[in-house]
């Protein structure tokens, strides 16, 4: 149960991050206001799976896929670029977490 609170948590963060590129810098009130209700939800969700999953290990989850997610999603919908860099960076956050999740033994 607590992965599957965590996927939500995760899905709810990515679209409370992709309301803050809609916002438009607060110009744009529906989008604004989605900000605060997907990342409230993602906070409880993310705090329910703390009963079942180890906090180092579901944070680093939650931020490393939602940056990866993030990262996927300025490329596919924003038209921002993809980069050997950035693609780099995202092996990176991905082994990270593997690693740490392997660790947990």
């Amino acid at each position: 149960m607590g992965w599957v609170l965590l996927a939500a948590a995760i899905l709810l963060e990515v679209a409370g991050t992709t309301s803050m590129k809609l916002a438009e810098g607060f110009t744009r009130p529906l989008p604004s206001a989605l900000i605060f209700v997907f990342y409230g939800a993602s906070f409880v969700l993310l705090t329910l799976a703390l009963r079942h999953i180890e906090v180092g290990i579901a944070y680093a989850v939650w931020a490393g896929a939602g940056t990866v997610l993030i990262a996927l999603i300025g490329v596919a919908t924003f038209g921002e670029s993809l980069t050997g860099l950035k693609l780099l960076g995202i092996a990176l956050v991905v082994g990270g977490v593997a690693v740490l999740h392997a660790a947990q033994g």
